[in-house]
């Protein structure tokens, strides 16, 4: 059930008797900006920090232990040509406690008190806190350079896209977060809480009527939302962009950037699904097969789909001394996909684990309400389990070489270790 708290506010209960706890998110959505990812980024760590109530972290740990220890998180993400700020509280259900306490109400209560009350004085975020978090934030940052696979990530990204924004990782940049004031982050927030769109997701054994009576007292006011698609088309390159760096690393990292134009619920999105298992996404794929154990080219050599952006990336550990080797033996495995040189018997396990994953993320309610928001995003009706199984049933040969003919190779990115 959808309830339109306001203009561009949404209110999504999900009733269900699968779980015995209660998962509620909020997910503030804006268009995809370099200007503003970083300030996303800074806003998630300190909301999950602290508010006018609880103004230091023992102090909201301890509010969630008192509500049967609930445990609440923020964090940022984007799909596609959209930025999303999320928070997320997980309690127990009080159906199970003995005791007539009402942790649901309390929970509503607590996410009402760090959105609309943070810990404010005189116009800006509260100075020791800003400041604490930015560090934070700085050593995050550093760590991603010390994860060469992120790194290797981040750096074929920032290749493939030619949209600055795109380019940009979701958690913003070191050099973005310099120029952000305690004063200017909480005008910001402002802007957030007004202008963004706002979608509540409510899941677990509950009352919708309670629900919507709980949420009616957060004071949305309405926002004009524009209705621009959440996906972002890269054009496929006439010629590939190669980039190699030398950094102080023992394995080297070779990562290939593909173009696919096969968006999240295309008519190929399910055999996307198909041709990304067989190809680099499970164990007996293609790359893991030959790549790695066949040939012992790579420590690891994996694909996966980005169905918000049509692109597929491949990645790998290797000798750097065996990167033209790397190279041509997986271009070899997607000429073997587009010839339709796999099995029938390679077709059906692919489907059974994606049919496994599936039914396994059903556990999570994370990981539900995550699926419910991208087919919001994507402007779909909401699939049931059954019907999801039932698309990727459907996926053909014929549907999987198509996939394999669409995939076009734009950048790689090489890092490998200093020449001695």
């Amino acid at each position: 059930m959808s309830i339109q708290l306001n203009e561009g506010v949404h209110l999504h209960v999900l009733p269900t008797k699968k779980y015995k706890t209660i998962r509620i998110m909020l997910k503030f959505r804006a268009p995809l900006n370099k200007k503003t990812v970083t300030k996303r980024a800074m806003l998630a760590n300190l909301l999950e920090t602290n508010s006018k109530k609880y103004p230091t972290q023992t102090a909201l740990r301890s509010a969630l232990s008192n509500m049967y220890g609930a445990s609440f998180g923020t964090g940022v993400s984007k799909k596609g040509n959209t930025h999303i700020l999320s928070m997320s509280i997980n309690l127990v259900n009080e159906k199970y406690l003995s005791k007539g306490d009402n942790v649901l109400q309390e929970s509503i209560d607590f996410l009402k008190e760090i959105i609309f009350q943070p810990n404010v004085t005189d116009g800006q975020f509260n100075d020791k806190t800003f400041k604490r978090e930015k560090a934070n934030l700085v050593d995050y940052y550093d760590s991603l350079f010390d994860d060469k696979q992120t790194y290797a990530s981040l750096a074929l990204q920032e290749l493939f896209f030619e949209n600055v924004d795109q380019q940009t990782p979701s958690v913003g940049s070191k050099e973005d977060l310099e120029e952000i004031s305690a004063a200017s982050l909480y005008e910001y927030y402002q802007d957030v809480l007004n202008h963004d769109k706002v979608d509540i997701y409510v899941l677990g054994d509950v009352d919708e009527n309670e629900i919507r009576s709980a949420f009616k007292q957060f004071e949305f006011a309405p926002r004009k939302v524009l209705k621009s698609s959440s996906f972002y088309n890269e054009p496929a390159a006439n010629e590939v962009e190669n980039k190699t760096e030398q950094q102080e690393i023992t394995q080297a990292k070779f990562n290939l950037g593909y173009t696919t134009a096969i968006f999240y619920h295309d008519p190929l999105y399910y055999a996307a699904q198909v041709f990304n298992g067989l190809f680099g996404g499970f164990p007996h794929s293609k790359l893991f097969m030959n790549v790695r154990e066949k040939e012992s080219l790579a420590y690891y050599a994996s694909s996966s789909m980005d169905t918000f952006r049509g692109m597929m990336t491949v990645q790998t550990g290797i000798d750097g001394q065996k990167v033209d080797q790397v190279r041509e033996i997986i271009a070899l495995q997607l000429k073997e996909m587009q010839a339709g040189n796999f099995t029938d018997e390679a077709i059906s396990q692919t489907k059974e684990m994606l049919k496994n994953q599936l039914f396994q993320s059903e556990d999570n309610a994370g990981a539900v309400i995550e699926r419910i928001y991208a087919l919001e995003l994507a402007k779909e009706t909401i699939l049931s389990i059954d019907e999801w199984v039932a698309r990727i049933e459907k996926v053909t040969k014929e549907d999987i070489i198509e996939v394999a003919n669409k995939v076009k190779l734009k950048a790689t990115f090489f890092l490998t270790a200093e020449a001695k």
